[in-house]
């Protein structure tokens, strides 16, 4: 089967939210897109922003200049997603690995040389942010989820999700059905309906640029195929670095009773809070980015 295709950054990045921060990494296993704005102050530490599954970069480019008045930021795309290269096929039962991804952000972290200050990730994001500091990749001095998808799935959603998901990723043509069927603007609302938030006309329209590439597709579905949350959840306890919870209450997808029980699991750290936002869904990044830009900013201080 022929490669699926993908964005192309000079026809589909030419007018890519932040594009004047974008460049690629090549790793000695993949091609990164990241954008990264070095604060003129050397000395201003980094912010290191992490999407969730099936979104990208994008997703921050409200947030990103907001902190970027502070600090350095860097943010990226993750394997297969957007104009982040998929892995060879012998690389992406680990590379889509919760501890493989980790490990592949490591990788690239020291290709640049930046060692993050704080690191903020979105759903599966926050799991990727707190997997390099249990690994020992780095030693971020605070960790902010935003919606966090720390637990796994309960009930019989949670025995299917997974086997379903590896299902799906092996079958042929099966990225490229759901890219045709989910670009249909009904279909694109419903899905984003399903989130909890209302996003703006730009928000859409990123959002229906990318899942409209079968690529796109495949990079999320190996993402989900390849988890392994029940062992995260077990390991969760013994993190560390202070973390940060932000859930938002309208959040379909991760409800706010997720962020609440990471806070109580933890062992190692005083239990945080839960910093609830009232009418906020899953994407509250980007339906608020205000608000999340001061709720990141108040927990690096």
């Amino acid at each position: 089967m022929p490669p699926r295709q993908g964005l192309d950054w000079e026809r589909d990045g030419k007018d890519w939210p932040l594009r004047q921060y974008s460049h690629f990494v090549q790793t000695p296993r993949l091609r990164w897109h990241v954008q990264y704005a070095p604060h003129a102050d050397a000395h201003a530490p980094t912010v290191l922003l992490l999407h969730g599954t099936g979104a990208s970069t994008h997703s921050w480019r409200d947030v990103f200049p907001l902190l970027g008045a502070r600090h350095s930021v860097l943010a990226l795309d993750f394997p297969g997603h957007a104009f982040s290269a998929m892995p060879a096929s012998a690389d992406v039962a680990r590379l889509f690995s919760l501890p493989g991804m980790a490990a592949g952000v490591a990788e690239l972290l020291a290709q640049m040389g930046i060692r993050p200050h704080t690191i903020v990730g979105h759903s599966a994001g926050a799991a990727v942010a707190c997997m390099l500091s249990l690994d020992g990749h780095v030693q971020p001095a605070h960790i902010v989820s935003v919606n966090g998808a720390l637990l796994p799935l309960d009930g019989l959603a949670g025995q299917l999700f997974s086997p379903m998901a590896k299902l799906l990723a092996k079958a042929p043509l099966v990225p490229e059905l759901f890219s045709w069927q989910a670009a249909q603007p009904a279909v694109l609302q419903r899905l984003l309906d399903g989130t909890g938030s209302t996003l703006d006309a730009q928000g859409r329209a990123l959002y229906q640029k990318l899942i409209a590439q079968p690529a796109h597709g495949a990079g999320a579905l190996a993402m989900m195929a390849h988890w392994d949350l029940h062992t995260f959840w077990m390991r969760l306890p013994a993190l560390e670095t202070p973390l940060t919870l932000i859930a938002g209450e309208q959040d379909l997808i991760v409800p706010p009773s997720v962020a609440e029980r990471a806070a109580a699991s933890l062992k190692r750290q005083p239990q945080p809070p839960v910093s609830r936002l009232p009418g906020l869904g899953h994407l509250a990044h980007e339906e608020q980015p205000d608000t999340l830009a001061q709720c990141i900013l108040r927990a690096m201080n």
